[in-house]
């Protein structure tokens, strides 16, 4: 025969109460049908669980070892419901977040903070990759959220911007510029820039060549990297300057100078995305989050 919860029940009933009639009012149950219900039980393990007579109901052995077990049990069952519960209200559960340079140095991992300390119960897997690269991974339903460099426009896809940063400039602590506090663009014009790499970078590229267009030059390239820490890397080696965001203030290592840019009104956006659909509970919750933190 199958055990299923009602046996264990009953069972829980009789063994804490030591009692058939009281714990068939308990349970709400006719006190036959009660005790109809332990004996199945007893048959399905095949081992007497209680001792019981006129006067008195006591636990065997096994009936002790099955009492352990069955509060487990039932107390696992709770939890299981309890969770599944909180799952559906977008609670518990794990996300998938790709986040670029900008995104990780900037206001990210203050939404992160933020949101954990709201909800302990859902877990982050965190993942670095480039605009193009979040965005093909996005539609692959390989990640849930997006953290890249705006602006982003596609049918399917729901942006947020959040956090705007100006530009500024990057030099060695050796270089000539290095004793100001702000330049003018066209100061740059004749520097070698260090910047990330077209195939990873080419969102950025194109905010700074249209940049370096409105003072009258192109960026000399003279070394691509990987990442900003890598541009960092040659800049504070004096291989070249470079232009960069605001949130790098940051993360600025030893040997780099940030300068302001006096004729640099722009400003560029590091944007929240996810597909439109499927949205999970979990989804949900943390969309709706990054919505109500939206600069």
């Amino acid at each position: 025969m199958r055990i299923d919860m009602r046996h264990l029940h009953a069972y829980l009933a009789v063994a804490e109460m030591l009692h058939f009639r009281q714990a068939a009012e308990r349970l709400n149950l006719a006190q036959p049908a009660l005790s109809r219900t332990i004996r199945q039980l007893e048959d399905a393990i095949g081992e007497q669980l209680l001792e019981r007579d006129n006067r008195n109901v006591t636990l065997t052995e096994p009936g002790r070892v099955f009492l352990e077990e069955c509060r487990l049990l039932i107390g696992q069952l709770d939890t299981a419901v309890l969770k599944t519960q909180r799952a559906g209200l977008g609670e518990v559960g794990r996300l998938r977040i790709g986040y670029t340079d900008f995104a990780i140095t900037g206001h990210l991992p203050e939404l992160l903070e933020e949101f954990k300390a709201r909800q302990p119960d859902i877990r982050f897997d965190l993942s670095f990759g480039s605009t193009q690269e979040q965005l093909e991974q996005l539609h692959d339903e390989r990640i849930d959220f997006a953290f890249v460099t705006g602006p982003n426009v596609a049918a399917d896809l729901v942006t947020t911007t959040i956090q705007r940063d100006g530009f500024i400039a990057l030099v060695s602590d050796e270089h000539r510029l290095a004793a100001r506090t702000a330049i003018d663009l066209q100061e740059l014009a004749d520097e070698p820039f260090i910047v990330g790499s077209i195939e990873r970078w080419k969102h950025f590229r194109r905010h700074l060549d249209a940049l370096c267009m409105s003072a009258g030059f192109l960026p000399r390239v003279a070394q691509e990297t990987f990442n900003s820490e890598g541009i960092f890397g040659f800049v504070a080696a004096n291989f070249g300057v470079t232009i960069h965001l605001e949130c790098a203030r940051n993360y600025i290592r030893k040997g780099v100078t940030p300068l302001a840019i006096r004729n640099a009104p722009q400003y560029l956006e590091t944007q929240a995305a996810w597909c439109i659909s499927p949205m999970t509970p979990v989804k949900r919750r943390f969309a709706e989050f990054i919505a109500a933190n939206a600069v």
